[in-house]
């Protein structure tokens, strides 16, 4: 795991998530993060960026990025069939100068 990716996993943890999986491959892509707290699955995307230019981390996770990051989440699940009863969400952790901001994929603009 980088850098950015360990603290939005401390982030996580220290909000009562079980870091369930990092940096897994599947579905030919990456998930950085896969956390789980109580009935809630969550994968993460995690970007950091030295400065807010260019739209910041957030902006760094377009269209395309969060369709691989379903993919991947889709066949993370196929994988895992005892995650199907589970509320499912897909979050961005963006690190912007070390803050970490959590942004669901419905919230970013298209």
């Amino acid at each position: 795991m980088n850098h950015g990716e360990r603290a939005a996993a401390r982030h996580y943890r220290l909000r009562g998530y079980r870091i369930v999986g990092a940096n897994v491959r599947a579905g030919g892509h990456e998930l950085d993060l896969v956390v789980r707290r109580g009935r809630r699955l969550v994968f993460v995307e995690v970007k950091e960026r030295a400065r807010d230019g260019f739209g910041g981390a957030a902006g760094a996770v377009d269209r395309e990025k969060r369709r691989r990051v379903r993919r991947a989440a889709a066949s993370w699940m196929q994988a895992n069939p005892e995650s199907a009863e589970l509320e499912i969400g897909f979050e961005v952790a963006a690190i912007t100068d070390g803050r970490l901001e959590r942004l669901a994929f419905d919230m970013l603009e298209e």
